[in-house]
């Protein structure tokens, strides 16, 4: 138990401090360090994922794609199969954006069970950014298509996690849902 804590903070300090200068795109431009805690913590609480490397990796989970940290800094500090964790869900950052979408869904059913259940924690968190905090400069249509975007990939990943996967629906369905309401409230608006 200790061992597992002490790796879980040196992971928690790896990634906030590789993330320090980054911000959510969401509207409150939050600490970039509260995505991945909060993958970890849905993982933990909604998917009762009790597994310490899939934990870890999901706090690690966007540190080879969005920061200059390297496999082999991850492999140093966490070892290969973390770090295989981390490299699942990882997408190349050297691809075209929509050609790096497409991968998402195309490998989606190919990822092992674990990076299932983090990719999967990981769409939760952002198909309730979507709908609760977008980006300012995101249209309505912008966030339509990620939300049909998302549950393509999530299709692709069923079968790994049945709490994540319900919640997952119920999320999308809330976001959906939102984005009907603010149709209809700028429509009443304009009338």
């Amino acid at each position: 138990m200790k061992n597992d804590l002490t790796l879980f903070l040196k992971a928690l300090n790896f990634s906030a401090g590789k993330h320090r200068h980054q911000r959510r795109k969401d509207t409150a431009a939050s600490p970039y360090i509260n995505h991945p805690i909060e993958v970890a913590n849905i993982l933990w609480t909604i998917g009762e994922v009790y597994d310490v490397a899939a934990i870890i990796a999901a706090i690690l989970h966007d540190t080879i794609e969005d920061t200059d940290a390297t496999p082999e800094e991850i492999r140093l500090s966490f070892g290969d199969e973390i770090l295989g964790l981390v490299l699942e869900v990882s997408d190349n950052k050297s691809l075209p954006k929509q050609e790096r979408k497409q991968n998402q869904i195309t490998h989606s059913p190919h990822l092992s069970r674990r990076a299932k259940q983090i990719k999967l924690a990981d769409k939760i968190c952002n198909v309730r950014d979507i709908a609760y905090a977008p980006p300012d400069h995101w249209s309505r249509q912008r966030r339509i298509d990620y939300l049909q975007w998302a549950q393509a990939v999530i299709d692709g990943l069923r079968g790994s996690n049945e709490q994540l996967e319900r919640f997952f629906d119920d999320t999308l369905a809330q976001a959906r849902q939102k984005l009907i309401e603010e149709n209809n409230n700028d429509r009443e608006s304009t009338i």
